[in-house]
């Protein structure tokens, strides 16, 4: 007894040892053994960051799990990843890792988790899953080198996973989220029972249709599996989609050439509640405290072959009648429901596929609505026949069924319709193929969104159908301060409504108050480091932002008595618009504003980030003090204008960007303007520079300038305004004027003064008249003054230099012919007045050594200088 105790715990301890070494003695070779197995088989990049082997986790099984797993693929989807999983296990028996590697090791389970399997089929009908290697017929191939692994799996398991599938060649995208799914079967035997029970979330989308949005399905079936001959048939199951119940019978089989299907499915019970189970539970809320009446089925067959040519037949029923449903939460129920809807395929052929709704009626509360119609064709140029007839009122919706809007809703709608088209007639813009009579209105409709400041409210609008036509009869809206009142014709209200085309129209627009402020919609975009870059002049768009919207193709003739946009008012205002491609196009408008006329033609666009617009602007006759405080353009293109009192007439071209709320952003700003003062009085105390220029120059009034009829040219370029040479006259003065400024004001202006002697005192101008022999209107001092600083704070400098050169020059033109001295004499007793004359010997020691032009030069510089020394003495006394 001892001894066989003995043994048998030497035994056991032996197996202890071999079960701890076992993960670092065969780690190595499973791992060379499962990668052998994947180059001999698969036509891909197979890949995984750590192998782990365990004879505890499913003991008396090992278990090797693979982490970080994935299969990319090679041509034609080089790059392409197939498969990737966080987790992959796989279960063996535990002696097979001492087998001598003649036979193949048995995969019994599979598991994968957080897995990727993108599956994708091309134009060409290629597929993405297509990795096997193609089979060897050479006889010397070691048929072992292939049967490395074996698969009599006996339960997987796949969790929270992710499968897409994209076939381009017909556009199909279907895709599992949260997709969990386990499975049991015997797979080494031919025929055999496999247990699943599949959650997840599905989505179905052909073409740019979604017709599954994350829709819950939940499945739990058992199937027959026949391998033999790839028969899979339904046998126990139960499905929901959403909540609604179905039970599936029939096969599905993989024939050499094509596949064979014979499904059928029905709702296990007829109550109407399964008809609230189709809508997605996020809508649907909770269905069991919610009353019904009458019934609901769905009963459908799918039988036939499909290949590259065939689709089953389909014909699937849903049906309805004389039913009701009520949220105990809810005022309101939706009563006398009934509907019979068929979708069917009596051919095989794809573009055979119709689904005709029999009847879609319904009642809230008095409000009675009725649909009907025929789609044939609906897999390529569908055509559409239906009718619409009723009533809804928008605020019962909420009160009967348990929907979250983000906008409220109130009105009513009424119509009396009938359509019928074909969508390539719609794609085409032929409109005059499409049959439609009726009437559409809307009335006291209500629309509230968190990007629009104030509601807006439709009192009325009304719509006639009429073939290839829609006619708006009448629009009467309001929202904040505006109203507004329209009329037109749509031109492809259903290519707008079914396809992506722009609404086009021509419409009449009146009003009596438009305030712009009432349109800003409110956006918060982030702004993208590149966007910024392709767009360096950009604004702010977390700020209010006035967008035209994009979906429109129209013109419009409009008129408005009052028109408010920021700070400015316009009066009777009338002109055309037409809007496309996020771009206004303004036509010939004109209105009343700063008690003048405006005159405009241009173009608006938002389709760059930052809008940008194009203006031709003629103003007539408007007051100055009006429009300076008005428009922030004349405060940074003509600062001067604030100290004028009058009227003026200007034409503006201007091009540049625009902030979001449409003002203009005047570092971007390109064009020019002429501008033409009809009359105009100085307001000295309104600008610092004309106050400096008295100062220095106090034989000059500014205020009493001239200014009627004055006529200037700007150039607008990179934030610089250009004033080209103009003209001025302070009686009898001439005063030349041209400079730059920027937009932060600082100036750089040069003036040209022609000053008559007259001006400079009887005494200075008296003995100019002697000296240069020529009457005092003839003799002019000409005097550059140059402008600098800021119009707030200006600096002013007189160019004596250049004032003496030019007095010297005309003295010496006119004195030419007359002894130096003489000339000398004069100029001295110009300038020293009643002071003694200077020593004669002096003036004997200086002529000799200075030429006549140089000596006449000279005093003619003293005159200057001394004129605005005496100048200078006397603003000191009146300081």
């Amino acid at each position: 007894m001892k001894k066989a105790l003995k043994i048998f715990a030497i035994t056991i301890g032996v197996l202890l040892i071999l079960i701890l070494l076992a993960p670092i003695l065969f780690k190595g070779p499973i791992e060379k053994v499962i990668k052998k197995s994947v180059n001999n088989n698969l036509t891909a990049q197979v890949n995984w960051e750590k192998l782990d082997l365990s004879l505890y986790r499913d003991f008396p099984n090992a278990h090797v799990q693979l982490k970080n797993l994935s299969i990319i693929n090679q041509e034609p989807f080089e790059g392409d990843t197939l498969v990737a999983a966080k987790k992959i296990g796989l279960s063996m028996g535990i002696m097979q890792l001492f087998a001598t590697g003649e036979n193949p090791i048995s995969i019994t389970q599979f598991n994968a988790d957080q897995a990727l399997i993108n599956i994708k089929v091309d134009s060409l009908g290629r597929a993405n899953y297509d990795i096997a290697q193609p089979s060897q017929t050479n006889s010397t191939t070691d048929t072992n080198n292939n049967q490395a692994l074996s698969l009599d799996i006996q339960n997987y398991s796949i969790n929270q996973s992710i499968i897409s599938y994209l076939d381009e060649s017909s556009n199909i995208l279907f895709r599992l989220e949260e997709f969990n799914h386990k499975g049991s079967g015997d797979f080494k035997n031919e025929i055999t029972n496999l247990n699943t029970q599949t959650n997840t979330l599905i989505s179905l989308k052909i073409d740019d249709e979604e017709y599954l949005n994350k829709n819950k399905l939940a499945l739990d079936a058992v199937f027959k599996l026949d391998l033999a001959n790839q028969r899979y048939s339904f046998l126990e199951n139960e499905a929901l989609i959403n909540q609604l119940p179905l039970s599936f019978d029939g096969y599905f089989k993989v024939n050499e050439k094509d596949s064979e299907i014979d499904l059928s499915f029905k709702t296990p019970t007829s109550d109407f509640k399964n008809f609230l189970a189709v809508i997605p539970e996020s809508y649907a809320k909770n269905l069991d405290q919610v009353k019904t009446t009458g019934d609901f089925s769905i009963n459908g067959k799918i039988k036939g072959i499909i290949n590259d040519e065939l689709i089953p037949k389909i014909d699937i029923r849903v049906s309805s009648d004389n039913a009701s449903f009520k949220y105990p939460d809810l005022p309101k129920g939706v009563e006398n429901i009934s509907i019979t809807a068929n979708l069917k395929n009596e051919t095989g052929k794809l573009d055979d596929t119709y689904l005709d709704l029999e009847k879609l009626n319904f009642r809230i509360d008095q409000d009675q609505f009725a649909a009907s119609g025929t789609f044939r064709n609906i897999t390529s140029n569908m055509l559409v026949n239906t009718q619409l007839a009723g009533k809804i009122n928008l605020a019962n919706i909420e009160k009967a069924y348990p929907i979250e809007l983000e906008q409220k809703l109130n009105g009513l709608i009424e119509t009396d319709l009938s359509l019928a088209f074909a969508m390539n007639d719609i794609e085409k813009e032929q409109y005059e193929r499409i049959k439609s009579k009726g009437k559409l209105l809307l009335q006291n409709f209500e629309y509230s969104s968190p990007e629009l400041p104030n509601k807006i409210a439709i009192k009325k609008a009304g719509i006639n159908f009429n073939p290839g036509i829609v006619n708006l009869n009448e629009l009467a809206l309001t929202t904040g301060k505006t109203d507004l009142n329209a009329k037109g014709k749509i031109g492809n209200l259903l290519g707008f409504l079914f396809t992506n085309q722009q609404l086009k129209g021509d419409f009449t627009i009146a009003s009596n108050n438009f305030v712009l402020e009432d349109f800003k919609l409110s956006e918060n975009k982030s702004v993208k480091e590149e966007e910024k870059q392709a767009s360096p002049t950009r604004v702010n768009k977390s700020q209010d932002a006035i967008k035209i919207p994009s979906f429109l193709d129209a013109n419009l003739n409009f008129t408005a008595d009052n028109v408010v946009y920021d700070n400015l008012k316009l009066k009777n205002v009338n002109g055309s618009l037409s809007i496309k491609n996020e771009k206004a196009q303004l036509k010939q408008v004109k209105a009343s504003i700063f008690g003048g006329q405006i005159n405009l033609g241009g173009s608006v666009s938002t389709q760059a980030y930052t809008p940008a617009f194009d203006m031709d602007i003629q103003l007539e006759r408007i007051g100055i003090a009006e429009s300076f405080a008005g428009l922030e353009l004349f405060k940074q293109f003509a600062p001067i204008v604030q100290a004028l009192e009058g009227t003026l007439t200007t034409q503006l071209k201007l091009n540049g960007a625009l902030t979001s709320d449409f003002t203009p952003i005047l570092s971007s700003l390109d064009g020019s303007a002429l501008a033409q003062i009809l009359q105009a009085q100085v307001q000295e105390s309104k600008l610092p520079l004309l106050s400096k220029l008295n100062a220095r120059l106090d034989f000059l009034d500014f205020t009493k300038l001239n200014l009627n009829n004055l006529t200037t040219q700007f150039e607008f370029n990179n934030g610089q305004v250009l004033v080209k040479p103009f003209e001025l006259k302070l009686k009898d003065i001439l005063i030349k004027a041209q400079g730059t400024h920027s937009l932060s004001n600082e100036m750089n202006y040069q003036l040209q003064i022609d000053l008559p002697a007259k001006y400079l005192g009887k005494e200075i101008a008296g003995g100019l008249a002697s000296l240069t022999e020529h009457n005092l209107n003839e003799t002019k001092v000409k005097l550059p003054v140059q402008i600098g600083g800021s119009f707030t704070s200006p600096k002013v400098q007189v160019e004596t230099k250049t004032a003496v050169k030019n007095l010297s020059q005309q003295i010496i033109d006119a004195k030419k012919d007359d002894v130096i001295n003489e000339a000398k004499d004069k100029i001295t007793d110009l300038i020293k007045g009643n002071q003694k004359e200077k020593d004669s010997t002096d003036t004997a020691q200086e002529s000799p050594e200075k030429t006549k032009e140089e000596q006449i030069k000279e005093k003619a510089g003293d005159l200057i200088k001394d004129i605005f020394k005496g100048k200078k003495k006397k603003n000191n006394q009146e300081n």
